[in-house]
């Protein structure tokens, strides 16, 4: 059962203004440029640079509530034919909107909204007519004090991993008008309460705005979407008053079939359909896809269905610079990337996504960690705009099984340009992290309170990158770049400061390296003769921090493009496997998590992904692929070179994240610079179920000559599946 819905997608009229004029514009249309909606305006090919204000206009027939069909000026709408009685009333809709959108509908001033991902809806019963004209004003510029931004944009205004030149402004998401008997359902929200074996009980709360004072009945409608199960209903009477007014209440599912993460088990997923009838006619519906399960978080550690797992995840970025542009069929591919890879969750960094990213999530049986799009400092006047927009995005996304954790800002510290590495810029980092940051310490602090008044069962982070500071504050989860920002340090120096701080790798969600793409798309921006590249338009457009990059590879000095690319990626890969490594011997002890930085391009570009722009693995995909193993043997070495002829051991660990024992075959050999086998051991074992790391073996080894020493390390499985990797032992004189 659907109710009749137009979309107004299609072609619009595009006019960029100095000033708005409050819905009146000229009708001469040879001022007014054309588009195909949604989309950001910057994809129009005359404002690929503009920002600022824009009006949209669109003209459309309807035929009227008598009849509930709509009609377009240029096509009749493809709606379904009414279930109900005729309609009485008609909502316009903007889904999303980049940023400020004030819309009128034929001359009728309908309010201002803010927000790029929150929904404008307003009731246009009685100044819809059967020609219309809508008018939007969009406004959306750029922001141009870094340290005190006023859009709550997250990435999109200002971040290190978009292109600076690009801005999102436009109507991003379909713009509709609904037609509804006297009750509008306006919003859903449920949650599993509790489950057993024969039922699980769901608490809602559902808003619905009535013309009138009134009896109805509220039917459920659970159907199976993605597993064979009978369709539930459940049936309530509920009395409304006149208004908008917010029920609550509880459904039972008998012989719940959970929803679990990929590698746990079947990502089960219900259609639910909410219908209030009145007066013996269906007024309105709410649809949504729901999975029934629990989440806890105890010490940084992750519970789904009160099984205790460990969470491997990383960084997802915007699908696109253009977010419009991306389908549930490009989100899909991201997730068969993210399973090949054994990753279980996903970050969604700093920003809301696409609506059908998290469809998507739904159906792959992938965690979402949701940013509330706040990237570094902000100004104080956003607070109670923030605060409004805190309990939108919960609303929004309260449904979805895949999001198990919001948190509220990413990095509220002073930062105007990660490739700035001077001293005092160093020393205001310091301050905001260790000392004070009203963004963190005030704006954050508040925003937690609100979301965790609007969803109780989901953990709040205040704000990511909080390090634990022993007598001053428990920290969150850890952000580390120990081996690429100079004022970090060496790589092999953050062990060690963990081991006297150990709560702050409790959870790590960052650390990484910048790499180039595979050469083919790699040559799809940059000049294939390597002496050619403007390297200063790789720094300005593409991201590039090439003086962090100079301290630690000889990469001006490299013959070739594809050597450059070889030597980039290697060590990517090489630094990302010293953290997952790290980080998988302490798990539980005290890690639950593990989402490095970051999983792929929004645009072409020279980042820490381990996709390109146009998906194409790089080795660091493959590396991580491997680190991220369920079954994986690996060692730890403590420094970065050793000296001749002074003894070191190398420790061997395995450990198994699946819920099941796993029987196994270990070999390892240790091979000098001059191909000679050291020394050789193999070993039948049968890996507990998800268990910690263990150490099942100690190599010695005195080196009696410079060079690379190679340790080789393979793991046989069941079905003679083989993971197999190297370690360089370098010793010098």
């Amino acid at each position: 059962m659907q109710l009749p819905t137009m979309t107004l997608d299609g072609t619009w009229d595009l006019l960029p203004t100095e000033e708005f004029a409050q819905g009146y514009y000229p009708l001469d249309d040879q001022a007014w440029l054309t588009q195909e909606l949604p989309a950001h305006w910057q994809q129009h090919p005359l404002l690929e640079y503009y920002a600022g204000k824009m009006v949209y206009r669109r003209r459309f027939a309807y035929a009227g509530n008598d009849s509930g069909v709509f009609t377009s000026a240029e096509h009749t709408a493809s709606a379904p034919s009414p279930t109900s009685s005729p309609p009485l009333r008609v909502w316009l809709r903007l889904n999303g909107t980049f940023y400020w959108a004030h819309p009128f509908l034929n001359g009728v001033d309908l309010g201002r909204h803010e927000g790029y991902f929150t929904v404008c809806e307003r009731e246009v019963t009685q100044s819809i007519a059967a020609d219309n004209t809508l008018i939007v004003e969009v406004e959306c510029p750029d922001e141009h004090d870094k340290l005190g931004k006023r859009l709550i944009t997250g990435v999109f205004s200002h971040w290190d991993g978009l292109d600076p030149e690009t801005n999102p402004g436009g109507i991003w998401l379909p713009v509709e008008l609904i037609q509804t008997g006297p009750v509008h359902v306006q919003q859903v929200l449920m949650h599993t309460e509790r489950i057993t074996d024969a039922a699980a009980e769901l608490r809602f709360r559902a808003t619905l705005d009535s013309m009138v004072a009134q009896d109805v009945r509220l039917r459920w409608v659970f159907t199976p979407q993605n597993f064979a199960g009978a369709v539930q209903v459940v049936e309530q009477q509920r009395t409304l008053a006149a208004g908008s007014h917010t029920i609550a209440g509880s459904v039972e599912v008998r012989d719940p079939q959970l929803w679990w993460t990929h590698d746990m088990g079947h990502p089960n997923l219900y259609h639910v359909s909410l219908e209030v009838w009145c007066a013996g006619a269906c007024s309105d519906i709410n649809t949504y896809s729901f999975g029934i399960r629990t989440f806890l978080l105890k010490d940084w550690v992750g519970y789904l269905n009160d099984v205790r797992f460990f969470i491997k995840g990383n960084n997802y970025p915007p699908g696109d610079t253009r977010i419009a542009t991306m389908t549930r069929a490009r989100f899909d591919q991201d997730m068969q990337l993210a399973q090949e890879c054994n990753l279980n969750m996903l970050r969604v960094h700093a920003h809301i996504e696409h609506p059908e990213f998290y469809e998507s999530t739904n159906a792959a049986g992938i965690l979402i960690w949701q940013d509330f799009p706040l990237q570094w400092l902000y100004q104080r006047e956003i607070l109670p705009e923030a605060r409004r927009q805190a309990t939108q995005m919960t609303h929004l996304l309260y449904n979805h099984p895949s999001v198990v954790m919001w948190c509220m800002h990413n990095e509220p510290i002073y930062i105007a340009d990660t490739k700035d590495e001077r001293l005092s810029s160093r020393l205001r980092v310091y301050f905001s992290v260790f000392v004070f940051s009203w963004n963190r310490d005030v704006l954050d602090t508040q925003l937690k309170k609100v979301v965790e008044s609007e969803d109780p069962t989901r953990p709040v982070v205040r704000s990511s990158g909080e390090y634990s500071v022993p007598f001053w504050r428990d920290g969150t989860d850890g952000h580390f770049y120990f081996g690429w920002y100079i004022f970090y340090g060496k790589l092999h120096s953050w062990p060690k400061i963990m081991r006297r701080f150990p709560k702050n790798i409790r959870f790590v969600t960052e650390f990484g390296t910048q790499s180039f793409p595979n050469l083919e798309s790699t040559l799809k921006f940059i000049d294939a003769d390597i002496t050619q590249i403007d390297w200063d338009h790789m720094v300005e457009r593409h991201h590039l921090q090439a003086a962090v990059l100079d301290h630690w590879l000889d990469w001006r000095n490299a013959e070739s493009l594809e050597q450059l690319i070889t030597m980039t990626q290697d060590y990517q890969s090489h630094v990302n496997r010293f953290y997952i490594d790290f980080l998988r011997l302490n798990k539980y002890r005290p890690t639950g998590g593990i989402v490095p930085f970051m999983f792929h391009d929004s645009n072409p570009a020279i980042q820490w992904s381990i996709l390109d722009y146009w998906r194409i693995p790089k080795r660091s995909y493959t590396a991580m692929q491997l680190a991220f193993s369920p079954q994986y043997f690996f060692t730890m070495l403590e420094s970065a070179h050793y000296p001749v002829a002074v003894p070191l051991e190398v420790p061997l660990y395995v450990v198994n994240d699946a819920h099941r024992s796993v029987p196994a075959q270990i070999r390892a050999r240790l091979i000098s610079p001059d191909g000679a086998e050291l020394a050789q051991i193999e070993r039948d074992l049968t890996l507990p179920a998800d268990c910690m790391a263990i150490e099942i073996e100690r190599l010695r080894l005195t080196p009696t000559m410079a060079g690379i020493y190679r340790l080789a390390l393979e793991l046989r499985l069941e079905h003679d599946t083989m993971i197999a990797q190297e370690y360089e032992i370098i010793v010098k004189q």
